[in-house]
């Protein structure tokens, strides 16, 4: 019941933007459209280094 109030880990959110943008990317490439998935893997390239350095201060 007092889980409701807990403040969300950040690393967790990221991460499952990470997936989402992920398989995103796969539904691209697999259309064909190759720029396209280049750019959404850029993207979740940042957003795994920004994972990264969160659990380094951690």
């Amino acid at each position: 019941m007092f889980g409701l109030f807990k403040k969300k880990d950040p690393v967790d959110k990221l991460k499952s933007a990470y997936q989402r943008i992920m398989e995103e990317a796969m539904r691209i490439q697999r259309s064909g459209d190759l720029k396209a998935y280049a750019v959404k893997i850029e993207e979740a390239e940042k957003i795994q280094q920004k994972i990264e350095d969160l659990q380094k201060k951690a």
